[in-house]
């Protein structure tokens, strides 16, 4: 079978194309996201110290937590200066870099913190619990391989998996671990707004919905995404109750009210993120079985998510590990890791590294801000690009999503090598069928 495919070009009926556009960004919290490259900068307001723990910065001696690095790449000074930052901050024991890492607000994509009893939502991001969803299809790659198959399934994923809200008439239900309130009626008044029309959508930037094969052309479905708007009101209410902690860095303590709060807070985005990700995976199933016959296999389906902190045991201590664009990769754990549009995928296991905090890279990770990337690439190199892999997209698209072409990103296989000790490959995979919103 041929892998000379193009960006797809749908035929036009009635004088449209059939292929829509996903629907109008714009909406609360749209477009930020899980890579932290565009996470608004943090401005916030004095708030509440933390029980008369009222912090003003770094103190003369203060302990540097060590540094542990796997990197694809030398560090770029402004990472190297966030880092050094980061290590000197109250309460943080140990500092650890994936080889994805890059430049965000507060704390580094590719980084994992761990402290004793301080809790920084800024080393874990706006888009909580943002991850991945790897599951099977019983049918392989060749169902895409003609225009006509990929044109009908590009054109029906956009009502399945909106990019930016659902109508409400068309609003998941939340599951029953969903259904408890969270720490403050903002937050709740969120989640019954946006909370409940983002469930089950994609988002923007570099999330995806992805239909992949592996060595044995096998079809895989791969989604990324995460919390969408509700993360990011999170991570906002509690960075505006927490205290200066060093180094422009702001923490809760994790034995007050308010730390409890914000990490069931935390939990509970998770939760709804991998609610998220899991009915998107259903409305594609839907959709692939209504127009090819074909199931998903359920019993193949692998779960991860990197942006969070929660209470691990590491060597006997009991810890708050912190991950932003970090993959959980304790002994044998299953997780995903994602390249760039057009490029390798691979399914992983964990190898509980000790000194990584039992972590792993969460991607190829971007080489390049999307502002240069934007200047660098036009939207026909992106086309040449895809056509080249072989990969089907809305070519409609391509302006748009220009920030988002391969070269932006690392390469996914140095990421690998840098990180040999971490993980183990499982299954590597091609992409076949990207759709992409914003």
């Amino acid at each position: 079978m041929s892998r000379k495919r193009g960006p797809f070009r749908p035929a036009q009926e009635g004088g449209l194309p059939l292929i829509p556009s996903p629907g109008t960004p714009g909406e609360s919290g749209e477009g930020l996201l899980c890579d932290g490259v565009n996470e608004p900068s943090p401005q916030p307001s004095p708030g509440v110290p933390g029980e008369g723990e009222a912090r003003e910065g770094p103190s003369k001696g203060r302990e540097v937590a060590p540094l542990k690095t796997w990197l694809a790449d030398p560090l770029e000074p402004a990472v190297s200066v966030a880092l050094e930052r980061l290590r000197r901050a109250d309460d943080v024991r140990h500092v650890a870099v994936m080889p994805d890492v890059h430049l965000a607000a507060d704390v580094c994509v590719g980084t994992v913190m761990a402290t004793d009893r301080l809790l920084y939502p800024g080393a874990v991001g706006g888009d909580i619990g943002c991850g991945m969803l790897a599951v099977a299809f019983d049918a392989g790659a060749d169902l895409l391989a003609d225009a006509a198959a990929a044109g009908r399934l590009l054109a029906a994923l956009p009502g399945a998996v909106p990019a930016a809200r659902r109508h409400r008439s068309r609003a998941v239900t939340f599951t029953p671990d969903l259904a408890g309130p969270l720490s403050h009626p903002s937050l709740d008044a969120v989640k019954q707004s946006a909370g409940v029309l983002q469930l089950g959508t994609l988002g923007g930037g570099n999330h995806f919905v992805e239909f992949q094969a592996d060595d044995d052309d096998r079809l895989w479905l791969m989604i990324h995404s995460g919390s969408r708007a509700i993360g990011q009101a999170i991570r906002a209410h509690h960075l505006a109750r927490a205290f200066p902690a060093g180094g422009g860095l702001r923490a809760l303590d994790a034995a007050t009210d308010a730390g409890q709060a914000y990490a069931a807070d935390v939990a509970w985005a998770r939760r709804y993120a991998a609610a998220n990700r899991r009915a998107m995976a259903d409305a594609v199933a839907e959709v692939v079985r209504r127009l090819f016959g074909v199931a998903m296999i359920e019993p193949t389906l692998i779960a991860c998510d990197h942006n969070h902190v929660a209470r691990e045991d590491h060597s006997g201590r009991m810890l708050w590990v912190h991950r932003k664009g970090a993959m959980p990769a304790a002994d044998g754990l299953p997780g995903v890791l994602p390249g760039s549009m057009g490029t390798a995928s691979f399914h992983v296991e964990g190898r509980g590294c000790v000194d990584s905090m039992c972590s792993s890279a969460h991607g190829a990770g971007r080489a390049m801000s999307r502002e240069h990337a934007r200047k660098k690439f036009a939207g026909r190199e992106l086309c040449r690009r895809m056509q080249r892999a072989g990969v089907w997209f809305d070519y409609r698209m391509a302006d748009t999503l220009r920030d988002e072409s391969p070269e932006a990103y690392k390469d996914v296989h140095a990421v690998l090598r840098a990180q040999h000790e971490l993980v183990r490959v499982t299954r590597a995979l091609r992409p076949v069928l990207t759709y992409k919103g914003r």
